[in-house]
């Protein structure tokens, strides 16, 4: 006769709870954010400081085309310097999937050093340019693969001390990039006639130094590297619908979001606008830039990212309409103030809704995957839009192409919302 022996309920509750624990183990823990603090803002200020340096430098490039185009490099069309600034644009976002992935291994640190020290020598090699392929070389690949190979993993590291807040976080450092693309143009058109073009680029040389110093020292990274990693290019993630169609839209936004910052100043100088006040046009844009993306991270925490950002760039995208059939002094200061409040907002947050599209310890690769495939919008656009101009004479037709690629990039965005929550017009994100 056999005896079963059957536990006590005290006993097979002790097991239960014993078993639980033990595959709790096992199972992916949710990781907790700071949402705050010394360290975290620490983190936001080396990330404000770099982006002033690096995006912030990018798109002060409008008045190095007017410089270029009128000087140095005159005998050159608007579409051939227009590639100098396209080049560095579509570097700042190319290295991304690369150094998403260093990111995600632990190498923040030696990619941070070692791309601010290339950065550094990229800038002063700058001063020393005279023909156009030097430009191409320094500017546009040096500076931008440099600087580019850092960017998003910036990106990253602040995504690891903020959940909630991410959105706020990510504007404020984007706002970095506006506080560049503000003092740039002023030093650059002050500095020039009083020192020449060679001390101008290496005084803003020391100072990108200045805050590669403050960035070495602040931003830093928090969660653990993964114990499993993922492939560096998963098909499987990228061929998630909402993901795969976000991304695409933010590759049609750079097709045409760019156009109108570099060309705005030289297009102003075509209808006859004083050329010394041109200059500032890049200024004044970034300086409204700087407004939309402090107020639409606000915004942001409230209707969701995407759904802000998408509304923002209907309002770019009418704005980019107009911009071309202004013939009036003021009227190109209020078109370019209307313009680079509602583009802002782009920058700062596209990386949000990336954010929310999986696991945390892979934002690296989601994010260096996605900024890969809008290196090509970025490298593209701007000089489609001079080739544009070159052929038609005239910026009316750029306005209609670049305004076209950002209004339907807005329409993309709300698709890719469709397909994660299934719904258009309500739902958070």
């Amino acid at each position: 006769m056999s005896v079963v022996n059957h536990p006590l309920p005290e006993s097979r509750s002790k097991l239960e709870r014993s078993t639980n624990s033990e595959n709790s183990l096992h199972e992916p823990q949710e990781p907790t954010f700071p949402e705050g603090g010394l360290n975290a803002w620490l983190v936001v200020l080396g990330g404000f400081v770099l982006s002033i340096s690096t995006f912030g430098y990018a798109v002060s490039f409008g008045t190095f085309q007017q410089y270029y185009q009128l000087t140095l490099l005159k005998d050159r069309s608007s579409s051939d310097i227009a590639w100098i600034g396209s080049l560095q644009y579509a570097l700042l976002h190319l290295p991304g999937l690369p150094s998403g992935r260093l990111f995600d291994l632990g190498y923040f640190r030696p990619l941070l050093l070692t791309s601010l020290a290339a950065a550094t020598v990229g800038n002063f090699l700058v001063a020393e340019c005279t023909e156009y392929w030097h430009f191409v070389l320094c500017q546009g690949v040096l500076l931008g693969i440099s600087v580019g190979c850092i960017y998003s993993p910036c990106i990253a590291a602040v995504s690891h001390w903020f959940k909630k807040r991410r959105p706020l976080a990510f504007s404020i450092v984007s706002f970095g990039s506006s506080v560049g693309g503000i003092i740039y143009p002023i030093i650059f058109r002050n500095l020039v006639p009083h020192v020449g073009f060679k001390w101008t680029i290496r005084t803003i040389a020391f100072i990108n130094l200045a805050t590669f110093v403050i960035a070495a020292f602040t931003l830093r990274t928090r969660l653990p590297r993964p114990k499993v990693l993922p492939k560096l290019l998963d098909v499987k993630a990228f061929i998630t619908p909402g993901y795969c169609v976000y991304v695409f839209s933010t590759v049609v936004n750079f097709l045409g979001l760019y156009t109108p910052l570099i060309f705005i100043s030289i297009g102003a100088v075509f209808i006859g606008i004083d050329p010394n006040f041109a200059f500032y046009l890049v200024a004044i844009a970034n300086a409204s830039s700087a407004i939309g993306r402090v107020l639409s991270g606000a915004l942001a925490l409230r209707f969701g990212p995407l759904n802000v950002m998408a509304l923002f760039m209907v309002l770019a995208a009418a704005c980019t309409y107009i911009w071309p059939f202004v013939d009036s002094h003021s009227g190109y200061i209020a078109i370019t103030v209307f313009y680079g409040f509602s583009s802002g907002p782009f920058i700062s947050l596209f990386a949000a809704p990336t954010a929310q599209m999986g696991d945390p310890h892979d934002f690296g690769r989601r994010l260096g995957l996605q900024t890969t495939f809008m290196a090509f919008g970025a490298l593209g656009g701007p000089p489609i839009s001079g080739a544009i101009e070159g052929n038609s004479r005239s910026f009316h037709d750029v306005g209609v192409y670049a305004g076209t690629m950002i209004l339907g990039s807005s329409l993309i965005m709300f698709l890719a919302k469709y397909l994660v929550l299934g719904k258009i017009f309500t739902g958070k994100m």
